[in-house]
């Protein structure tokens, strides 16, 4: 992302309103910062967690500069998630989606990462916040079948499934996520799977999860990335309608949910049992970021 690209997202981000100068000051103080000392440092992510921010972490950095990097998905997880809760993280990359789950809301986390590099900060974040009882954390991909893939090591949270011999790679084990919780006696109330376009893998490796009535939302990434290993991401929209699942876009301040009739450019919040999570959602406690209380 571009300079201009990265302020205009941090000017125009919900959290920043009324605010703009102080957020564009975060980002002045971080570039130099980063510059001048490149170890990581410590950061309140919200007032039960933490994370290790360091110079070229993209997400990571989008919750330094905006609060929640990704404001609308977020915010719904920290409204809906309770204790005890089981929340899978498909593609966690540092843990920020599991860091909120587990160390804010106190829920039980399942985390998959691929990269060892990665995988290692996921822990770091685990660890950090004293969390590692509550969270599964598994260096694998997940796919439609058992085996290894190559990935990509160089692009940070857009590392993916690898397709050009020129890129730098590594080879990491692959499992199903219907295999992997299997052994569990309680299923997920809430997944992410953001997976860089190979989420059309993801799901057929989980149809069974994904038909368990305990399952009741889905934050997924559809932004056509997987024409590249030539999938389209509509045949993912049908398998989520054929199993009950409608999509919706969430705003954290008034508590609504609003139903789309398609998946957005970004990550869209696929419900099942709409009054079941609305009630939640109403019911959560409040939660301060930066200036904002809601």
């Amino acid at each position: 992302m571009s300079i201009t690209s990265t302020l205009k997202f941090i000017i125009d981000h919900p959290l920043n309103k009324g605010h703009k100068l102080e957020a564009i000051a975060r980002f002045i103080q971080w570039q130099v910062r980063s510059r001048l000392n490149p170890k990581p440092i410590v950061h309140a992510f919200t007032e039960k967690s933490k994370i290790f921010i360091e110079k070229g972490m993209t997400g990571a950095t989008g919750n330094l500069y905006c609060g929640l990097h990704e404001f609308n998905d977020m915010g719904f997880l920290l409204h809906f998630l309770r204790t005890d809760d089981l929340f899978v993280d498909v593609g966690a990359n540092i843990g920020s989606y599991t860091i909120l789950a587990s160390a804010h809301s106190g829920a039980h986390s399942i985390s998959f990462e691929p990269l060892p590099d990665t995988f290692e900060k996921l822990k770091n974040n685990i660890s950090l916040n004293r969390i590692s009882e509550n969270v599964k954390a598994f260096n694998i991909a997940l796919g439609s079948q058992a085996g290894e893939l190559q990935f990509t090591t160089t692009l940070d949270t857009m590392n993916h499934i690898a397709v050009d011999t020129q890129d730098e790679v590594v080879t990491v084990k692959v499992n199903t996520l219907d295999e992997i919780l299997n052994a569990n006696t309680v299923a997920p109330i809430l997944m992410k799977i953001d997976v860089e376009g190979f989420e059309t893998e993801v799901i057929k490796g989980a149809l069974k999860s994904l038909k368990d009535s305990g399952l009741k939302a889905i934050i997924i990434e559809l932004n056509g990335s997987g024409t590249r290993y030539g999938y389209d991401e509509k045949d993912i929209h049908q398998s989520l309608l054929n199993v009950g699942f409608s999509p919706y876009t969430y705003d954290p301040f008034s508590r609504k949910l609003t139903s789309v009739d398609l998946f957005g450019s970004l990550n869209t919040i696929y419900i099942r049992d709409f009054d079941f999570v609305q009630e939640r959602l109403k019911k959560a406690e409040k939660v301060k970021i930066l200036h904002h209380k809601f």
